[in-house]
């Protein structure tokens, strides 16, 4: 794959969409910020390459350039020295030279839109780079929340966690009905604390029983 197509696709690329086919989230997250990285070093790498290449070609102009100023001395000297067969071969090179300065004028502007091109890459790139890496943790803790919730739905939904809960009702009810027949077994039989409660009661009762006469009785004598 090349550079530029590797570039768009990370650019392009949306980042939840990824991590949603991703079976490790964390392991993906980290492999896409890893991508990104080294398809930032390619990118910066090929600027700079085209970036020297630029260099090379501008000195091959200026040095054409310099020819071609030289052949239009030479043809002017032939002249003056009534050598126009000379003036006419030295104006020739000098146009093959204008005609390679041209040439190479059309590479250079291709070279300047390239540069220009791969920067604004650079830029796009390490903006989606400096993104993924701020979003890199709070997009792990959703990974992570996200396969607890899968875990635990996956357990309520585990027929045999319901076969547990049925066992553990059958234990309950089997519990309720030993601690039944055992307070069967006390029905009728009074424990000498309860013959001691009930006349306790019985002594409160009658008390209370006593002042309410005495209250009515004294009622009776003010009317």
């Amino acid at each position: 794959m090349g550079i530029f197509s590797r570039f768009a696709d990370i650019v392009n690329a949306n980042i939840n969409s990824l991590l949603d086919k991703a079976e490790d989230p964390e392991k993906m997250v980290r492999l896409i910020i890893q991508e990104m990285e080294d398809t930032l070093v390619e990118v910066r790498s090929s600027s700079a390459r085209t970036l020297a290449d630029k260099k090379d070609v501008v000195r091959i102009i200026e040095r054409l350039k310099a020819e071609a100023s030289d052949w239009q001395n030479k043809a002017e000297l032939a002249l003056s020295k009534d050598r126009e067969d000379l003036a006419r071969q030295a104006l020739a090179e000098k146009q093959k030279s204008e005609e390679q300065v041209e040439a190479y004028e059309k590479d250079l502007s291709a070279l300047d839109d390239q540069v220009s091109r791969l920067q604004d890459e650079i830029g796009q790139l390490q903006a989606k780079l400096e993104d993924a890496k701020a979003r890199q943790k709070t997009i792990l803790m959703r990974g992570k929340t996200a396969s607890s919730r899968l875990d635990v739905k996956s357990k309520l939904s585990n027929g045999k966690l319901n076969d547990a809960l049925s066992r553990f009702e059958q234990y309950e009810r089997k519990i309720d009905s030993i601690e039944a027949e055992a307070e069967s077994y006390d029905l009728g039989n009074k424990t000498l604390a309860d013959e001691f409660a009930e006349l306790e009661s019985s002594e409160k009762v009658d008390s209370e029983l006593e002042a309410l006469k005495a209250k009515l009785k004294s009622n009776k004598k003010e009317n």
